[in-house]
């Protein structure tokens, strides 16, 4: 077996337990430890998809059990470009956290190392029931990171986000528990094959764990209905979590992709495509409100959560085609997304800190420290967020509506997408005005802000991982040929179930 299958969980996992045991050493020393530990992380991300970037599959058996008996790890193109994303988008966030955030409570890089190893799990496992462990760790994780550094808000919102994803977990061992029941297997691949042979008298239990499931994945993708509990999360918890969350609704959307291709695909005899005409209305509804969420905040930071939530909504529309061309949109779309949103907390948090009372209220006040050069940079991100051109987010854009050209609801999906694209560029638009250019304007004997809390000058620490995010964006313009190659064969490897089946179980596997 090749061992850099099961290399990103262990690296966190080992890097979170040697943490807690130096829980009680100074922060530069839990500082040093968790960044060399995330650089590796990147490291073995990227030899880990060049391991599997010709197609092959890396199957790791724990404790040698074979598949379906035992815990197996699958690694291919998708688990493979997921992993790098999350290493990618860690170490940006660690980097912003290191420059004060992290002082806030002894706990922060154990939590942040476990929240990685739950993350890289979800993505690598190739058993059902462990993906609803994995699952449990990073929501674990989660709940304390979003709660790092206290305040009444940030509980009210924690307290919100824990219930309902309980609510979340609950409904997930319901449909894990009727599955195994009634099929025998937790295995993905081993379901595939039972699920496409299921007896006629089983079908409706089946087929209500495989909805019951959809709900969980809905929850967590923060799709409509199940998104409330994103805007007010994502808003009030610390600038690095936030961006570390970028990741998290991807989970959510990747757990949709790979159960309902490989499970619930079209070889899955009566059960097959079980979500057409579900998910499509549902990702376009996201996006539609997600859209009047985000015109309507009132704060900064609400604004850019409900650019997350606009963002789960495009993804899901990509991967509800059912097409290699609408696979490989989504994919390509994914990475943009979460440097973006995530490059955007870290900015809204830097501009929260120079305007006092203020915060990141959208109403005009003081002209702030570096206002050029803070709106500079928002304006761009803003673009790269709405998705004009000629950045990432337009050409991710620009596949999808591209890949719907032959699909019956051409015409609701280039609506909704490209009015979400003008609305979006509008309310960024007049957040972005208020914010830098009409501060002049402002009474300052009126204005709420503290005169003697002037903010620090614009640190490199700060500074760095903005850059870096907007540059992993522009890389992926510049090298946009080489990557949607990529995505397209990702795309067609992931609908080609036999593959993934015969990797996992042998050859001769029906």
């Amino acid at each position: 077996m090749n061992h850099i299958a099961i290399a990103p969980l262990l690296l966190p996992l080992f890097t979170g337990i040697c943490l807690l045991l130096l829980r009680e050493q100074r922060i530069y020393v839990k500082r040093i430890i968790a960044g060399i530990s995330n650089i590796a992380l990147i490291v073995i991300a990227i030899e880990l998809l060049l391991q599997v970037a010709d197609g092959t599959i890396l199957v790791y058996a724990l404790s040698d059990w074979a598949a379906p008996y035992g815990i197996t790890l699958v690694a291919d193109r998708l688990a493979g470009w997921m992993v790098l994303t999350t290493s990618m988008l860690s170490i940006f966030a660690l980097i912003y956290a290191m420059h004060g955030v992290d002082r806030e409570g002894r706990h922060f890089h154990i939590m942040f190392q476990l929240q990685l190893f739950g993350l890289n799990g979800a993505f690598l496992t190739g058993d059902l029931f462990n993906l609803f462990v994995f699952f449990e760790v990073l929501l674990l994780a989660s709940y304390s990171l979003l709660l790092h550094g206290g305040g009444r808000k940030r509980i009210r919102s924690g307290l919100h986000f824990v219930v309902i994803n309980v609510v979340g977990s609950s409904l997930f061992l319901f449909a894990v528990g009727t599955l195994y029941g009634v099929l025998g297997t937790l295995n993905m691949a081993d379901l595939a094959v039972k699920v496409a042979a299921t007896p006629p008298e089983n079908l409706v239990l089946v087929h209500s764990a495989g909805m019951l499931l959809f709900a969980v994945f809905a929850l967590k993708a923060a799709l409509l209905p199940f998104y409330l509990w994103l805007p007010s999360a994502y808003s009030q918890t610390s600038a690095p979590a936030a961006a570390l969350f970028a990741i998290m609704t991807k989970v959510g959307a990747y757990s949709i992709l790979r159960v309902y291709t490989l499970i619930f695909g079209d070889h899955a005899g009566p059960l097959a495509n079980l979500l057409d005409g579900w998910l499509l209305p549902m990702a376009l509804l996201t996006i539609a409100i997600g859209t009047f969420g985000l015109l309507g905040s009132k704060r900064l930071r609400q604004q850019v959560a409900y650019l997350v939530v606009i963002s789960a909504g495009t993804l899901l529309t990509c991967f509800s085609l059912n097409s290699e061309a609408g696979i490989a949109a989504g994919l390509y779309y994914l990475p943009h997304t979460t440097f973006a949103t995530a490059a955007l907390f870290l900015l809204a948090d830097l501009i929260v800190k120079r305007r006092g009372l203020m915060e990141d209220r959208l109403d005009a006040g003081y002209v702030i420290t570096q206002q050029k050069f803070l709106g500079a940079i928002f304006f761009t991100l803003a673009i790269l967020a709405a998705g004009l051109p000629p950045l990432s987010g337009f050409l991710g854009k620009f596949m999808l509506l591209q890949a719907a050209l032959d699909h019956p609801a051409v015409v609701f999906i280039m609506t909704i997408v490209l009015l979400n694209g003008l609305l979006t560029v509008i309310g960024l638009a007049r957040s972005g005005s208020l914010m830098f250019y009409e501060a002049h304007a402002v009474d300052k004997s009126t204005n709420t802000y503290n005169k003697q809390e002037l903010p620090e000058p614009l640190n490199v620490r700060e500074l760095l991982p903005i850059f870096a995010l907007l540059g992993l964006c522009l890389a992926m313009t510049l090298w946009a040929g080489t990557l949607t190659k990529f995505t397209a064969e990702t795309a067609a490897q992931l609908l080609d179930t036999k593959s993934y089946i015969e990797a996992v179980l042998g050859k001769g596997a029906p």
